[in-house]
Formats: C-alpha cells, structure tokens, sequence
C-alpha cells in the first residue's frame, strides 16, 4: 500500500533503522520526495557513508517511514548512479531549495536512498 499523496507536501519524513550495533530501533527526521505513485520514498545521506543511519540500512535494509500520521514498512537501497538516482537527486533539490538556497553540493555529494513501501 502505497503513501497517499496528500502527505508528499509535508516537509519532514521519518526514517526509523534498526542500529547495526545494538539491534535498536533509530529513527530521523529527513527530508524526502515520493514518487508520483507514493510507493517509494526518496531521502538523501547528506554526509554520505559517514551517516550512521546509511550504514545501519546497509545492514538491515527493512525500515519504517512515517510521514504524517501514515507508518509504512519498507526496504531501503542506495541508489547506483543512472536516471533513478539523478532523478531523485533533482526533485529532492527542487522541493527544498526555495527555503533552503543553494544545495548543489549536497545534490553532487550525497547519497540518494529509496525506500520502496
């Protein structure tokens, strides 16, 4: 069951990893963009392989986002680079950079992630 498209305006999903040390629940709050049909969920590791969630859904892929009042499970990927990646990369720019500026270096260096639900 995908997201309902009402919540990709919010501007805060939340990504809950298990720790790949303690086996515990993690969770974030991230930015992110969904696909048109909700059924994934885009978020970028801004600090790259340094981010200790990144490294934690490396482990253990199954993951949950909340968006809204809305929890779904899902599996998580770095994404290779090619059209999925720059795609990503280009709407979550696009939704964040009027209150944000300039995010061309988090778009070149970050790691697109996508969390299909």
């Amino acid at each position: 069951m995908p997201f309902d498209p009402d919540v990709a305006e919010d501007k805060f999903a939340y990504l809950t990893t298990t720790g790949r040390r303690t086996g515990q629940p993690r969770e974030i709050e991230i930015w992110f963009v969904l696909s048109a049909d909700g059924a994934t969920v885009y978020v970028m590791a801004g600090e790259g392989e340094r981010s200790n969630w990144l490294r934690n859904l490396r482990d253990a892929p199954a993951v949950s986002v909340r968006i809204g009042q809305f929890t779904l499970a899902g599996r998580a990927e770095v994404l290779e680079p090619g059209e999925e990646d720059e795609t990503a990369r280009d709407r979550l720019v696009r939704k964040y950079r009027t209150s944000h500026g300039d995010l061309e270096g988090w778009r070149r260096n970050g790691l697109p992630v996508a969390v299909r639900v």
